[in-house]
């Protein structure tokens, strides 16, 4: 049977403000992108996130991103590689933390919103993450997207790479995601998305802006946790999935490194 991972991100609300549906969502993926505090979260948030995850049995992942609260992480920022590489080793350190109380660990590692883009071609940032994941504990996958500076780095580095598809976002026909800042970037019909995944999923391919079709190698579908709907997006992806005989199981098991 052909399996594939399901992830969302979590753990991104803040205090008495609240984004997203992260018990929900833990019902349904295999994989949680919790939150680090730097982009999003705050302790309370994470640690509920990890109890969550450890009691649906979802993997916890390390969603490591610029330190940017204000811009959700959203904004690019002129980091050196010493920066940016202590603080992505911030993160995980503080992440791991929370979920070795909750009584599990961080599973993987994944960037955030403008450094996850950032670093598709950015070079040297996508050095310094890398060197931080190395640094905290090498046995750690980390997750992308397939054809980046990122994933390329981290294989070259003996680090796993694993290659991921997103099912509510535009792609461009090169492979790389649209712009949030334009329009149609972010979809939100739950039954479009679901066959789309299923595509991805069986047939590794996914149709652009410009009606082209490219390739897409996905070990995991990502669902963003704080758009409109996530909960009906992801239900959907996995039920199509599950209907196209594709099961949804985690990358890594859950609690162990890979």
């Amino acid at each position: 049977m052909t399996q594939i991972d399901l992830n969302a991100d979590l753990g991104e609300s803040f205090g008495r403000w609240q984004l997203g549906d992260d018990d929900a969502l833990l019902e349904v993926v295999t994989s949680a992108n919790v939150a680090c505090g730097f982009h999003a979260g705050d302790p309370g948030v994470l640690r509920h996130a990890c109890e969550g995850a450890v009691a649906r049995e979802v993997v916890v992942g390390a969603q490591v991103g610029y330190r940017d609260l204000a811009g959700f992480g959203r904004r690019f920022l002129d980091m050196t590689p010493a920066e940016l590489t202590d603080d992505v080793i911030y993160q995980i350190g503080a992440l791991e933390a929370l979920a070795r109380v909750a009584g599990t660990r961080v599973g993987y590692v994944k960037p955030h919103g403008a450094l996850y883009n950032a670093i598709v071609h950015h070079e040297e940032q996508a050095g310094a993450v890398v060197a931080a994941v190395r640094a905290y504990d090498p046995a750690l996958p980390v997750l992308g997207l397939p054809g980046s500076a990122w994933l390329r780095q981290a294989e070259e580095a003996g680090l796993r790479p694993v290659p991921e598809a997103f099912a509510d976002r535009a792609y461009t026909p090169e492979g790389t995601l649209v712009s949030r800042r334009e329009a149609g970037a972010v979809l939100d019909d739950p039954d479009e998305i679901a066959q789309r995944c299923v595509r991805i999923a069986t047939e590794g391919t996914v149709t652009a802006v410009d009606g082209t079709e490219v390739p897409v190698s996905a070990e995991s579908l990502c669902v963003h946790g704080d758009s409109p709907g996530a909960v009906a997006v992801a239900r959907a992806v996995r039920s199509a999935l599950e209907a196209a005989g594709v099961a949804a199981r985690p990358f890594v098991a859950a609690g162990t490194r890979a």
